[in-house]
C-alpha cells in the first residue's frame, strides 16, 4: 500500500472575485491520493464584512465539503482568516518541515497594502502590553499577528458587483503605481526573512512552507533553510502545492485542467 501523502497548498481566497476556485469541487483532484491535506492560510476571508451572512455561507460551504471528503484536514490561519482555527502553524516529518501563512515575517502583516501604517501601530501597541518574555515567543507573536488581523475589515474582498470589485481592487493593490515597488520589495526580502525566522523559532526545520504573497518558488537561502512559497489560487502568477512523504518533500505546480486543479510538474524534491 502506498505510505502516507500531506499534501499543502494556500491561498485559495474562496469566495473572493480574484480566486480561479469558483467551486471547492474544483479542488478535488488535489486530493486524489492523498492522506492528509493542509490549507496553510486565507483559503477565505473571514474579517469584519458588510456582508457577515456571506462569510457565514463559505465558511458553512468549506466545512461541509471537507466533511465529505472524508480526509483528515487542517486549516491553518492567514491574515485574511484569523480566526478560521486555532492553528497557527505546523510542524512535520519530525519537526523538518515548519508550515505557517507567511505574513508573521512581516512586522506589518502586509507591507505593499493600504493597511500596512495602521497594521504597524496596532502590532507596535500589541507588543508593548505583552510581557518581555513573551515578546519574541513565536506562539505569543503568531496570536498578535492574528488578533490584529481580526480587526481589519475586508475591502475590495467583500464587494458583489463586477466593476465595482475592479475598481476597488486596484485601489486597494495596484494604486498608486508606486506601490508594485513594495510587492517587489516584499518578494525579494520574504525568503530571507522566512529563513531568519524558522532558524529562531524552529531551528530542528530544514524546510519552511508559505504562503501569502502570492509568489509561488523555492529559494535556498545562506542559513540553509529552504523556503517555499505555495503562491496562489489567484491569477496572474498561480500556484504550487507541496507534498511531504515520510522521506521526501515535493514541490509541483498547480495545473489547472477543464476547470479543475490538480498536482502537475515537479518543481523541486528534496530528501528529508
Amino acid at each position: 500500500m502506498p505510505g502516507p501523502l500531506i499534501r499543502i497548498f494556500s491561498d485559495v481566497h474562496y469566495g473572493d472575485r480574484s480566486s480561479r476556485v469558483r467551486r471547492l469541487a474544483q479542488l478535488r483532484p488535489l486530493l486524489d491520493g492523498v492522506t492528509h491535506v493542509v490549507f496553510n492560510g486565507d483559503t477565505l476571508d473571514t474579517r469584519p464584512s458588510p456582508r457577515p451572512e456571506y462569510t457565514v455561507q463559505l465558511l458553512a460551504e468549506l466545512r461541509a465539503w471537507i466533511t465529505r471528503s472524508g480526509l483528515p484536514t487542517t486549516l491553518l490561519t492567514g491574515n485574511h482568516d484569523p480566526e478560521i482555527s486555532p492553528d497557527h502553524t505546523l510542524e512535520l516529518a519530525a519537526a523538518r518541515v515548519f508550515v505557517t501563512h507567511g505574513d508573521v515575517i512581516f512586522d506589518n502583516i502586509v507591507p505593499w497594502g493600504r493597511d500596512a501604517a495602521t497594521i504597524s501601530k496596532l502590532l507596535t501597541a500589541g507588543l508593548a502590553h505583552l510581557p518581555p518574555f513573551a515578546r519574541d515567543r513565536l506562539e505569543d507573536r503568531m496570536a498578535l499577528w492574528r488578533r490584529v488581523c481580526a480587526q481589519i475589515p475586508q475591502r475590495h474582498q467583500s464587494e458583489p458587483h463586477g466593476l465595482k470589485y475592479a475598481l476597488h481592487f486596484a485601489a486597494d493593490t495596484v494604486w498608486p503605481p508606486l506601490r508594485i515597488f513594495r510587492i517587489l520589495h516584499a518578494w525579494h526580502h520574504a525568503p530571507a526573512l522566512a529563513a531568519a525566522l524558522t532558524r529562531r523559532h524552529r531551528p530542528q526545520a530544514k524546510f519552511v512552507i508559505l504562503g501569502h504573497t502570492h509568489r509561488p518558488g523555492v529559494w535556498r537561502t545562506r542559513s540553509d533553510v529552504i523556503v517555499i512559497n505555495t503562491g496562489s489560487f489567484c491569477p496572474p502568477v498561480g500556484g504550487h502545492c507541496v507534498d511531504v512523504t515520510p522521506d521526501r518533500v515535493i514541490v509541483r505546480r498547480i495545473a489547472a485542467r477543464g476547470g479543475e486543479f490538480s498536482p502537475g510538474a515537479s518543481v523541486a524534491e528534496f530528501a528529508l
